[in-house]
């Protein structure tokens, strides 16, 4: 399971790169169109979570609601 995380973390990496700044629900969508819709929710916030502890990625609220995800410069 560790290794499936670490995997789909990075491709919320590749994500980011490619599309910059996303709220999490546009990123959803996005994972399950890069993987076919075979990826569960859990396991998008699972990796999330990884890259956001490890000081990858950074989460903040949206003026319109929602959480937005972005790739942390510093």
């Amino acid at each position: 399971m560790v290794t499936l995380i670490g995997i789909v973390a990075g491709e919320i990496w590749n994500l980011l790169e490619e599309k910059g700044d996303i709220s999490i629900d546009a990123l959803f969508e996005e994972m399950k169109a890069r993987v076919g819709g075979q990826i569960s929710r859990d396991l998008i916030l699972m990796s999330l979570g990884w890259l956001c502890r490890e000081g990858f990625i950074g989460l903040k609220e949206r003026k319109r609601g929602g959480i937005e995800v972005f790739l942390r410069e510093d």
